[in-house]
C-alpha cells in the first residue's frame, strides 16, 4: 500500500479499525455503507441497522441519483449530491471511506467511489476487502446508527470522468478512446438475458469482468496482477479509455483497477447498456 502515491484508492481493514479506535470517525473522516441489493434478495437499509462498521452511515444510491432519468443510478446534479453527501457529515475536507456488504467483497462501494471523483472530491477510498472481510478479521460492528453533524459540500461536476450516450456513439465511428466493458462475458457476447435485457456490447469494446481484478477473499489483486490484466486484454493505460457495464457500477470497478495503476482519467458511460439497448440503433448492438 502506497496511500500518498495512489490517493488513497484503497484502505485497508486494520487501518480502519485503528481510527475507529483512536475515535477519528467524525468530520475529518466520514465512513459510508453503499450497498444495494435487489430489493427481492436483501434489505441493504436494514442489514445496515443491524449492523454495520461503527460511526459509519448510511449512504443510499437509491436517494442519491437522478430520479428523472429512465435509467437506474444515473448521476445526481451537483446541487442534489451536494445536499445529500453534506447531510451525511461530508465536506470538502472530510476523508471518505466507502464499503459494501456483497458476498464477493465490493460491488457497489467503487460506484460511490467514482461518485465522489466525478463531483471533485478527491480524498476518497474504498475499503479493501469489503464489510465481508471486515466481519471476518474480527473487526467490531454495531447497531448504533449515528447521527452526523450536516457540513457543506460544493460539489463540481468533473466531465472528464463522464461518458454520454452521445459521445459514446460517436466513439464508435472515431475510436478516439478504448471502451471496456466489465459485464460477465455470457451477457458481453449476447448468450444470456441481462437482467431481463437483451444483452450484447457495444462495437468496438473489450471485455474484462470486473471480478478479474478481485483475489478469491475478495480484495483487489496486485497492481501487478492488474497490469497484467489490462496488459492480456490489450488495454493500453496511457490511452482514453472509458469504462461501460449494465447500469454504471461495475464499470466503476475498471475506474479503479486503471487508478491503482496510476490513471485517474478514466471516464463511465453512466447509462451503459440500459441505456445503449435502448437508444442505439441496432446496427450497433453486437451479439453472437
Amino acid at each position: 500500500m502506497a496511500p500518498k502515491v495512489l490517493g488513497r484508492a484503497l484502505v485497508t481493514a486494520k487501518w480502519l479499525s485503528e481510527a475507529v479506535r483512536a475515535g477519528q470517525v467524525g468530520t475529518s473522516l466520514r465512513v459510508l455503507d453503499a450497498s444495494w441489493y435487489p430489493p427481492e434478495e436483501r434489505n441493504a437499509r436494514q442489514e445496515f441497522k443491524e449492523r454495520h462498521i461503527p460511526g459509519a452511515s448510511f449512504f443510499d444510491i437509491e436517494e442519491c441519483r437522478d430520479q428523472s432519468s429512465p435509467y437506474d443510478f444515473m448521476l445526481p446534479s451537483e446541487s442534489h449530491f451536494a445536499d445529500y453527501v453534506g447531510r451525511l457529515g461530508v465536506s470538502n475536507d472530510t476523508h471518505v471511506v466507502v464499503y459494501d456488504g456483497n458476498e464477493l467483497g465490493t460491488f457497489h462501494a467503487p460506484r460511490a467511489w467514482w461518485m465522489f471523483r466525478a463531483f471533485g472530491h478527491k480524498e476518497v477510498s474504498v475499503l479493501n476487502g469489503g464489510f465481508k472481510n471486515w466481519v471476518e478479521e474480527g473487526h467490531p460492528v454495531t447497531a448504533e446508527v449515528s447521527q452526523p453533524a450536516p457540513a457543506i459540500f460544493k460539489a463540481k461536476l468533473n466531465t472528464a470522468l463522464l461518458k454520454t450516450f452521445e459521445e459514446m456513439m460517436q466513439n464508435v465511428g472515431t475510436l478516439r478512446f478504448q471502451v471496456v466493458d466489465s459485464r460477465p462475458e455470457a451477457q458481453f457476447q449476447g448468450t444470456k438475458l441481462d437482467q431481463g435485457l437483451e444483452s450484447g456490447h457495444i462495437p468496438g469494446a473489450v471485455n474484462i469482468p470486473f471480478h478479474s481484478f478481485l483475489t478469491e477473499t475478495g480484495h483487489e489483486k496486485s497492481i501487478e496482477e492488474i497490469q497484467e490484466i489490462f496488459r492480456e486484454n490489450k488495454v493500453d493505460l496511457s490511452k482514453p479509455l472509458a469504462a461501460t457495464c449494465r447500469r454504471g457500477v461495475t464499470a466503476c470497478h475498471i475506474a479503479l483497477a486503471a487508478y491503482l495503476c496510476g490513471k485517474r482519467d478514466v471516464a463511465v458511460y453512466d447509462g451503459s447498456w440500459s441505456e445503449w439497448f435502448h437508444r442505439a440503433p441496432p446496427r450497433y448492438k453486437v451479439s453472437e
